[in-house]
């Protein structure tokens, strides 16, 4: 079983930035998995905000040019820094094996003066 915990997020003034970070334990050999970061507004469809796996990354097209995906594969995380932080980024950010039904808690992040 993978577990994948998300942290990192919370309340931020417009233009402010925020990290998230999700670390995966349990049957996964990360390096190899690609790993994406979604995203659900209330009364909206989750969406994909970024991915990255062997060929690199890649954005939606609300993260392109603000968001950051990264990844430390000896301490089986992943993270996604946010520049320019945007009240419609307001959303539970969550955490996935990309491809797959491993889905973390997910963490709030809202945006807001």
């Amino acid at each position: 079983q993978v577990q994948l915990v998300e942290s990192g997020g919370g309340l931020v003034q417009p233009g402010g930035p925020l990290r998230l970070s999700c670390a995966a334990s349990g049957g996964i050999i990360f390096s190899i998995r690609a790993m994406g970061w979604y995203r659900q507004a209330p009364g909206k469809e989750r969406e994909l905000v970024a991915v990255i796996g062997g060929g690199g990354a890649n954005y939606g097209d609300s993260a392109k040019g603000r968001f950051t995906i990264s990844r430390d594969n000896g301490r089986k995380t992943v993270y996604l820094q946010m520049n320019s932080l945007k009240p419609e980024d307001t959303a539970v950010y969550y955490c996935n094996v990309f491809g797959t039904s491993f889905w973390g808690q997910g963490t709030q992040v809202t945006v807001s003066s």
